[in-house]
């Protein structure tokens, strides 16, 4: 059976380099998938980008998706498409004006250690108008500090790290300790850079000084070498002594306080103030970390101004959803103290599933009475909210081509064939017997290798072929994508075993698959089925091979539903029953002979759960027993039957002695006679 070939494909063209990346693709219904495919999470994320070049700072994005929901491939797609845009700016900035942007590494590196110490930057008109941006991406994974008590702590060091490593610590340094924050000017000035006379004058004055002391101490010591020496050579030497000590004692305060800077970071800093005592209760701490940032912040500033663009740090948080809710509260505490400052140029993206994150604002103890309610706490930092869509149907045909594209089958019979180690030596007749017998297993081994790889195949393409309709019932989590698309060839090899030893044709590769997906879609109702499938086998009753596993269902579905709390978390693991309906009813009407022969190939199917049925079916089953009569309940009864038995006596018994021959028994007991009922 040929690969059947796609109905519709796409391409991506460009038309002109001044478009955006979102401006730039149509569709072309002649040529087939290919990596820059335009799909649905292309232009979602496109519009997110450029919105992100353009967007006032600070904010935080709320990127709110479920787990496994392709949240990395989007962020790595932001972050080129944000690139491109920064690029194609510069662009056109460049062809705006004159000048271009000062480089801060190789040639430029001593050029921006001289304005670090002799220049101070002035936020003009021009700098604000000025369009061209540079983004500086760090990404921070919650996960990874999750076992710290102080995660925030993790957040503002990784921040601190990330800068100083793109930037270099040298330059970080020398702000730190002789740097001056940028000033502001009034009315239309040009003039960016104003010098700084009072370091030029004192470096001066110091250097100035230190020569001089060299000096004085060179005559004294010469007049003193040549026998000269008198009271005016002590003099001379007295002060050039002071002033060379002086000078130095200067030059080399500010040379340590630099090489402090250098081998202390920001990170070691606040590292060292999280692991004081009861750091906690110490009066302005934060206030210690605020400082460390305001810095930070300014510092950016002027690299804008010497670089002549905007720099944008975008900060991605990702894996917050996965740690204690007090760690959560510190990481949020930590992005509005970072969000304090109006001028920061800080962009956070915080890669959440919304419904977690606030079940863990309510749970934590510090935030009672504050985050009450988790959606409002939310909202009041997240500045900008993106909810990642539904995948789309085109995204969902790329991903899974892209999935089935990463397998090789061919490629494990390649390589064992290489490793395989030569024949032994012994005769010749054995040697030719064992190579013709060699030679025709591995033709056989052969013959049924290709067919595997051509049913895998075939299997595989019907997921992300546009014309079939099975790719709809396939989940937009990606990691559940890879679980289907590596179970596929599992099954497939182990339905060829069975055919080949049944000698029958059996499912299709396009039933098989289907079936792959019918199991990791709706395990517990697809459990139920095969489970009373094996009960009415046990009973003698089981239905024909035709009959549909639809119909099984139906036949069923009353007593699966008396079963919902019991089988509670085990219901949430199946998907829309609407979807399963069509799935069953009308897409892939499989019947009863076709799931028991999957069944024995079926491998990405929980046994447990059909066990865990069975036994809530057996208990159910079991009828309660009658409970025993007790002696006080039967008396009456045995004396309201004795009294109609006498009298209705055909003998002529009278009633009236009969009640006398118990009055004496009565009397016995309670001294009166006792009514008789």
């Amino acid at each position: 059976m040929s690969r059947p070939a796609m109905s519709k494909h796409y391409k991506v063209h460009s038309t002109k380099s001044g478009q955006s990346p979102s401006e730039r693709y149509f569709l072309d219904p002649e040529v087939g998938h290919q990596k820059d495919i335009l799909t649905e999470d292309d232009v979602y994320c496109s519009c997110l980008a450029k919105t992100l070049c353009h967007v006032p700072v600070p904010v935080t994005v709320g990127f709110y998706a479920p787990f496994g929901c392709r949240l990395h491939m989007m962020l790595d797609k932001i972050t080129m498409l944000m690139q491109q845009e920064a690029a194609q700016r510069e662009a056109e900035e460049l062809q705006r004006v004159q000048w271009r942007p000062r480089p801060v590494r190789g040639w430029g590196f001593p050029r921006l250690l001289w304005y670090l110490v002799f220049l101070q930057p002035i936020i003009t008109e021009l700098h604000l108008r000025r369009k061209n941006v540079q983004f500086l991406f760090i990404r921070f994974s919650a996960w990874q500090y999750a076992g710290s008590d102080k995660l925030w702590a993790g957040l503002v060091t990784t921040l601190c790290e990330g800068i100083r490593h793109r930037y270099g610590a040298l330059p970080f340094s020398l702000y730190s300790v002789l740097g001056n924050k940028p000033a502001t000017t009034s009315g239309c000035c040009h003039r960016e850079w104003h010098c700084r006379r009072r370091v030029f004058l004192a470096l001066l004055a110091l250097l100035a000084a230190l020569c001089l002391g060299v000096g004085l101490l060179y005559l004294s010591l010469g007049g003193h070498a040549l026998g000269h020496g008198s009271a005016s050579g002590s003099v001379l030497k007295v002060f050039g002594g002071a002033a060379t000590t002086l000078s130095g004692s200067g030059l080399l305060m500010a040379v340590y306080s630099v090489g402090k800077h250098m081998f202390v970071s920001q990170r070691k800093k606040i590292e060292r103030l999280v692991s004081r005592e009861k750091f906690g209760s110490q009066l302005g701490f934060m206030c210690e970390v605020k400082k460390e940032v305001e810095l930070l912040t300014d510092f950016l500033c002027f690299l804008e101004i010497y670089q002549r663009r905007r720099l944008r740090v975008v900060l991605e948080v990702t894996g917050l959803d996965t740690c204690y809710p007090e760690r959560v509260v510190g990481v949020l505490n930590a992005i509005n103290t970072l969000l304090s400052d109006s001028h920061a140029p800080f962009i956070f993206i915080l890669v959440v599933d919304p419904s977690i994150l606030a079940a863990c604002l309510e749970s934590a103890g510090n935030m009672k009475g504050t985050a009450d309610n988790g959606y409002l706490f939310l909202n009041r930092t997240v500045t900008l909210p993106f909810s990642v869509p539904i995948m789309g149907r085109r995204t969902k045909l790329q991903f899974l081509h892209d999935a089935v594209q990463s397998r090789d089958d061919l490629l494990f019979r390649e390589i064992t064939h290489k490793l395989r180690p030569p024949a032994g030596e012994g005769s010749e007749g054995v040697q030719l017997l064992a190579v013709e017998t060699q030679a025709g297993a591995e033709r056989e081994q052969g013959r049924i290798d290709a067919e595997a790889a051509r049913r895998i195949q075939e299997a595989l393409f019907c997921l992300h072929d546009e014309r079939d309709c099975l790719y709809e019932y396939v989940p937009d989590n990606v990691v559940s994508m890879r679980r289907i698309v590596n179970t596929v060839p599992i099954t497939v090899r182990l339905l060829q075993q069975q055919q080949q030893q049944a000698d029958y044709g059996g499912p299709t590769p396009r039933q098989a698959v289907a079936w792959v997906v019918l199991a990791n879609q709706w395990p517990c109702r697809l459990s139920w089925v095969l489970q009373c499938l094996e009960d009415r086998q046990q009973v003698g009753g089981a239905p024909e091979g035709r009959a549909r596993l639809w119909d099984v269902f139906c036949d069923n579905s009353r007593e699966l539903h008396t079963m919902t709390k019991a089988l509670q978390n085990v219901l949430d693991l199946d998907g829309d029953p609407e979807l399963f309906q069509r799935f069953l009813g009308a897409d892939f009407p499989f019947t009863v002979a076709e799931a028991q022969c999957l069944l024995r190939c079926t491998v990405n199917l929980d046994h447990s759960i059909r066990r865990r049925m069975g036994l809530i079916r057996a208990v159910k089953a079991l009828k309660p027993p009658t409970p025993p009569k007790s002696p006080a309940g039967d008396a009456p009864h045995a004396i309201n039957g004795a009294n109609s038995a006498s009298g209705s006596s055909p003998a002529g018994r009278n009633p009236g002695n009969a009640s006398e021959a118990h009055q004496p028994r009565e009397r016995a007991h309670g001294g009166k006679p006792r009514p008789v009922a």
